[in-house]
């Protein structure tokens, strides 16, 4: 999915390849996890942030090793401005999908949002070397005599 998203001449075409990651990402291993991750992500959309926490608390405690129940747990805590424990669950996302571009915008952003501008870089041009077109990009910084 990245060499095409990587191969577009400009990031007109890139919206419909993006939805495909995130059905992909958003494809829990089985029903019971699926219901638990979209109750999550619903209970999230709604604002509430507490019942959503459950949720996907519960979904980690079910299946350890799916990172989207990690990055969406990250995603309740940002909302709260709960930079560490943000940090701390998209940590783990990245550690079980390190090429998850949604998890390293999100630790990108987490990071920002913690005052770790430079720390927010590296995660980033990670992102951006794989989604050249992600509007994330506008957030790096240029090295200095290098160009973007």
């Amino acid at each position: 999915m990245y060499a095409r998203i990587q191969a577009l001449p400009s990031g007109l075409g890139v919206a419909p390849l993006n939805s495909e990651l995130w059905t992909l990402w958003t494809m829990a291993p089985d029903d019971a996890a699926q219901e638990m991750l979209d109750d999550g992500m619903e209970a999230m959309r709604l604002g509430d942030f507490g019942y959503a926490t459950l949720r996907l608390e519960e979904l980690i405690d079910y299946c350890p090793n799916y990172a989207e129940g990690y990055n969406q747990l990250a995603f309740v805590h940002y909302l709260n401005l709960r930079f560490e424990p943000a940090l701390a669950r998209l940590k783990e996302a990245e550690v079980r999908s390190p090429n998850h571009t949604g998890v390293l915008t999100g630790m990108a952003l987490t990071l920002i949002g913690m005052g770790r501008e430079d720390d927010a870089q590296d995660p980033l041009r990670r992102a951006v070397a794989l989604n050249p077109w992600l509007s994330e990009r506008a957030l790096l910084v240029e090295p200095p005599g290098q160009d973007l």
